[in-house]
């Protein structure tokens, strides 16, 4: 905390930054295999550069192009089954980039794309979370518990994230808001507890502090190193559809190969999504300090939400440009978190360990989006409008305030 009682985040050097990103792909590669994550490199080989993270030796196409895209490789390409209705997983014994580069000339461009790897994890030098959870040194939420009329009664929201802590309900520093939060439950141990657990925890917490009457329920389909391939993703983004949300609050993207969109989003999209009237899916910008695109954050048909300080300026970790909808707080959050011990894996803190009591202070867009997530339900129960009609009436007033340099913001 500064003199003046604002949280001030740490700051980190550029090589700090760059180690950062190294310890992350170990992360997501220890969780989800090292023999399945590949990197792909830019210029140089250092892996604080990559471009994207993607499974190895499997490529995804449409349904309808399985025939051609095989006939290209000259059948020696297998199916692997399983997906979404509109989506298959080939399986390819290659270099994945080199067979796509050589697809992109037989067949078309993007056509065929890698598997990539979605994580909360703060890939790319900044991304979600931004920071590792810090003691809170408070004893009070913040954003601070909505005591207004519009608590987002009869409002359901799916968090999809790590999975859900559920003693954080009967927790008495966060049972206040925290109480009937549902969830898949995620295995933490609290005397060692691992990077990125409790990330969904911590945004169900964000989403009740602005409608502490919605229903939230928090899906465990990060729950490796706070990553997943993007087509098993998908698949579960379609079991979440079909509970029926009126927001889902999505706290995880990628990088992708050549910033073309994710194959299997737009496949989501197009025949999942699209066809419910009303819902709509809040995703975080990211923390790249760029203005390439962060997927799925970047569709037209998502909610893109970055980050702010306290000040209301955009933070200096966030993603930027035409593509992002909103700003909102993203910066020194608390929220609900484990009691236990974390030890931090990331420079300049390696080995230091921190003891939680049920709060801890968080920064990146990850916890900026429950917090759009949250307003939309809360205008819901204010209204009666749908999530789409409360949203578009949130973001023309983000317009109409928007901020120079900035933008609009929340």
């Amino acid at each position: 905390m500064t003199q003046e009682g604002k949280y001030q985040r740490p700051r980190l050097s550029d090589e700090e930054q760059r180690e950062r990103t190294r310890t992350q792909i170990e992360i997501i590669q220890e969780a989800l295999g090292r023999d399945q994550v590949g990197v792909a490199m830019g210029d140089g080989d250092d892996p604080a550069d990559f471009l994207y993270l993607y499974r190895r030796q499997h490529i995804l196409v449409r349904d309808a192009d399985v025939g051609r895209v095989r006939e290209a490789l000259d059948g020696r390409v297998s199916v692997s089954r399983g997906l979404v209705n509109g989506l298959t997983r080939l399986a390819v014994d290659a270099n994945i980039p080199d067979v796509l580069d050589r697809l992109d000339e037989a067949v078309g461009v993007g056509v065929a794309m890698p598997d990539h790897v979605l994580y909360v994890t703060p890939t790319g030098g900044t991304c979600c979370p931004a920071t590792e959870p810090e003691e809170p040194g408070v004893g009070e939420p913040l954003p601070p518990l909505n005591t207004e009329g519009d608590d987002g009664r009869g409002v359901f929201v799916s968090v999809v994230d790590t999975g859900w802590h559920p003693p954080a309900a009967d927790d008495e520093a966060t049972r206040d808001w925290l109480n009937g939060v549902t969830g898949d439950p995620e295995t933490i141990d609290l005397k060692n507890i691992h990077p990125y657990a409790g990330h969904g925890t911590f945004i169900a917490g964000v989403v009740r502090c602005l409608a502490p009457k919605a229903d939230v329920r928090v899906e465990g389909f990060l729950p490796l190193g706070g990553a997943a391939f993007e087509s098993d993703m998908v698949v579960q983004l379609v079991e979440a559809l079909a509970l029926g949300p009126d927001v889902i609050s999505l706290s995880a993207g990628t990088k992708t190969r050549a910033d073309r969109p994710t194959l299997s989003f737009e496949v989501f999209w197009e025949n999942f999504l699209s066809q419910v009237k009303g819902t709509v899916l809040v995703a975080a910008a990211g923390n790249d300090a760029t203005r390439a695109p962060f997927w799925p954050a970047a569709f037209p048909w998502t909610i893109s939400v970055g980050a702010l300080d306290a000040d209301g300026r955009r933070t200096d970790f966030s993603n930027f440009g035409s593509w992002v909808d909103v700003y909102a707080l993203g910066e020194g959050l608390v929220n609900g978190y484990p009691r236990g011990t974390y030890v931090c894996h990331e420079p300049p803190n390696v080995g230091d360990a921190r003891s939680f009591e049920g709060l801890a202070r968080w920064s990146g867009t990850s916890f900026s989006t429950p917090i759009v997530a949250g307003k939309i339900a809360a205008r819901m129960s204010a209204t009666g409008l749908t999530a789409r009609h409360a949203a578009d009436q949130l973001l023309a007033e983000a317009r109409a305030q928007a901020t120079p340099g900035v933008g609009p913001w929340l």
